[in-house]
């Protein structure tokens, strides 16, 4: 077993609300770093119900989009979280990405000056209370060395192990050795015997992330040129449904993890060597149930 146990994803989709927080609970009593809540179904309004839910374990939006409210109710609720937790939430922010914007019928800025200003707009709201950990979601360097500058710490999402040292030596030497500046990974993660199937697996769950230019971007920074222009090809040919099969085992073993139980605690020990501290397991199963995927981890690292 994992020296340290990795954190977990935990959605709280419709209907399932109540019973994601006995999930949650579960998270907790078997040891698990933490809880990373991602932006489907207000994730804010979930972490709320984490800090009544659970006791000990630490949790995270990761991430609210700055765009999805004001400042200031962010930092109102951030705030209120902060404190009926006792400092076990941290609130994870980003630009998030096109559908997200479109949904929210919002019009974007320059990237890294809109996380600037919402940081700053954040912390000059007066009156209501410490803020938590501020954590920004991140790819490329520009954005990382940022998270250093002005947050608490960098959370990455389909990151390539590959290429991670790299990424981390944005940060500056003394920041990057602080055990209180969170590192961490999203990863996706598919626990099965059969590998081909875990493969087709993650591909299907990827491939949205594939049409988006900041990860293209990112991914041929990290090495996947060829790979991502062809994506590019695929998508202005009107053939986004061959995306997948320009996402090789190369990609998806450096981004993903996939396999049996021993090569997922394996995994996470060499995210954690590449500078990961905290890596984010989010879990997939063949069925498409959270609580499935959420078992096959349990059972993984028991």
């Amino acid at each position: 077993m994992a020296a340290k146990l990795p954190a977990l994803n935990l959605v709280a989709q419709p209907g399932q609300r109540r019973a994601t927080l006995e999930l949650a609970r579960e998270i907790e009593r078997r040891g698990f770093a933490g809880i990373s809540v991602s932006s489907q179904f207000s994730n804010m309004a979930q972490c709320l119900a984490l800090a009544f839910a659970t006791e000990r374990i630490p949790f995270a939006t990761a991430i609210a989009p700055i765009n999805a409210q004001t400042a200031d109710e962010f930092a109102q609720m951030a705030a209120y979280l902060h404190e009926v937790s006792e400092g076990r939430f941290q609130f994870g922010i980003g630009v998030a990405h096109p559908p997200t914007h479109a949904r929210m019928g919002v019009t974007p800025g320059r990237p890294l000056a809109d996380i600037r200003d919402f940081v700053a707009k954040l912390k000059s709201v007066e009156g209501i209370g410490a803020l938590p950990p501020i954590v920004l979601a991140a790819l490329r360097r520009r954005m990382v060395a940022l998270a250093a500058e002005i947050a608490e710490g960098v959370i990455f999402a389909n990151a390539a192990l590959s290429h991670m040292s790299r990424s981390l030596d944005a940060i500056p030497a003394a920041t990057r050795a602080d055990p209180r500046f969170f590192i961490g990974n999203r990863i996706r993660t598919c626990i099965c015997d059969d590998e081909t199937e875990a493969k087709a697996i993650l591909r299907r769950t990827v491939t949205n992330y594939a049409l988006m230019p900041y990860y293209r971007n990112y991914w041929k920074e990290a090495g996947y040129v060829e790979e991502m222009k062809a994506i590019e090809h695929a998508v202005a040919a009107g053939q986004a449904a061959d995306i997948s099969r320009y996402l090789p085992d190369r990609w998806l073993a450096d981004c993903t993890l996939f396999g049996p139980p021993a090569k997922i605690r394996d995994g996470v020990e060499a995210w954690r060597a590449a500078g990961i501290r905290t890596p984010v397991l989010v879990p997939l199963s063949a069925d498409g149930n959270q609580t499935t995927a959420l078992r096959q981890v349990f059972n993984a690292f028991e």
